[in-house]
């Protein structure tokens, strides 16, 4: 499974868009919007988890640079999260 972080993402986009759009391109595990906490507003990019590599791979080329609900959109392959200091 490889994960890829999908940026500039419209306000209107939402878990099951992201999802048909890079369904185009394989089989989709998850496809969340990352959304603000007090909000629930989208905050503009989310999060992708392809099958294979190979399928990953393809939506990279295919989807980095084309057009979801009116916004150009960035796919790259998602980096590790760093670990923050805990917030009590």
């Amino acid at each position: 499974m490889k994960k890829l972080f999908v940026g500039s993402l419209a306000w209107a986009t939402n878990d099951d868009s992201l999802r048909d759009c890079f369904a185009a391109c394989g089989t989709v595990v998850s496809a969340k919007v990352i959304t603000d906490r007090e909000t629930g507003r989208s905050r503009g990019y989310g999060f992708v988890e392809m099958e294979n590599d190979a399928e990953a791979d393809a939506a990279i080329t295919k989807l980095n640079g084309s057009e979801l609900d009116g916004r150009t959109i960035a796919v790259n392959e998602a980096r590790p999260q760093e670990e923050r200091p805990r917030r009590d």
